[in-house]
């Protein structure tokens, strides 16, 4: 039996760092979408305020597994 997958693209923010941002944005989509299997970090952006990183975000494209 063949298996198909769909992505998708969200992207998730933290205060706190990339690693936080990842897996927040994992953890959220699996609570929409069944069957993820994987995600590919697409982009790493940072916001600046005073000299110093605010927040990190990424984008993530998420690959979920479609169902028979």
């Amino acid at each position: 039996m063949a298996t198909v997958a769909r992505v998708t693209t969200i992207t998730a923010k933290s205060d706190v760092g990339f690693a936080d941002a990842i897996a927040s944005g994992i953890a959220r989509a699996s609570e929409t979408l069944r069957g993820v299997k994987g995600a590919w970090v697409k982009e790493q952006k940072v916001e600046v305020d005073g000299g110093g990183i605010s927040a990190w975000s990424v984008t993530l494209e998420v690959t979920f597994v479609l169902d028979d």
